[in-house]
């Protein structure tokens, strides 16, 4: 029964990213969710309660996924943000995901424990890799992930009036580009 338990929520957590991908919190539907993962609403209510909190889930599950997949790696950050970029690439819903995040979570005072804690972390081995000589330290550990961060996300934010003059570029260019960036940063 915990089987069937756990199947139930990860399929509810799958078509809840690809709405709230699409919709935002504000504009996703919890009946089209359970459509979408062969349930009701009913299961949703149970296993969440509550649409925000089924963001949540689903936020926090894509944060505890991407950090298992690609762990920081502070004395090489130039590819740690190309594989992150290979992960934005396989799954655009996290971009999509993280956006809505922004637009309809700003300053709430809630934030999401794991994104938090795995900041924090990461946070914490770069501040260790500054001081032990690893990194440079012109920038406070803060603004480097932040830079690292958002050049690893850069393809997923191109503004429309550029992508008519990027379309068909090639995956493997727009990486280099985020490893050459994020490589240049620490010079």
């Amino acid at each position: 029964m915990t089987r069937d338990a756990e199947a139930t929520r990860q399929r509810l957590t799958d078509a809840a990213a690809d709405e709230f991908s699409r919709y935002g919190i504000a504009g996703a539907r919890v009946d089209r969710i359970a459509a979408a993962s062969k349930s009701n609403k009913a299961q949703i209510y149970h296993y969440f309660g509550s649409k925000d909190q089924l963001f949540d889930a689903v936020m926090n599950d894509v944060v505890t996924r991407t950090a298992a997949a690609v762990p920081i790696t502070v004395d090489a950050l130039p590819e740690y943000a190309g594989r992150l970029f290979d992960a934005y690439e396989n799954d655009p819903r996290i971009a999509r995901l993280t956006i809505w995040y922004r637009l309809e979570r700003p300053g709430d005072p809630a934030r999401l424990a794991t994104l938090s804690e795995t900041l924090k972390d990461e946070l914490d081995q770069i501040g260790a890799a500054q001081q032990s000589g690893t990194l440079p330290s012109h920038h406070r550990p803060v603004d480097l992930l932040n830079l690292v961060l958002h050049l690893s996300f850069l393809w997923a934010f191109v503004l429309p009036e550029l992508e008519e003059k990027i379309a068909g570029t090639a995956r493997a260019h727009r990486r280099r580009v985020v490893v050459d960036a994020v490589t240049a940063l620490l010079r």
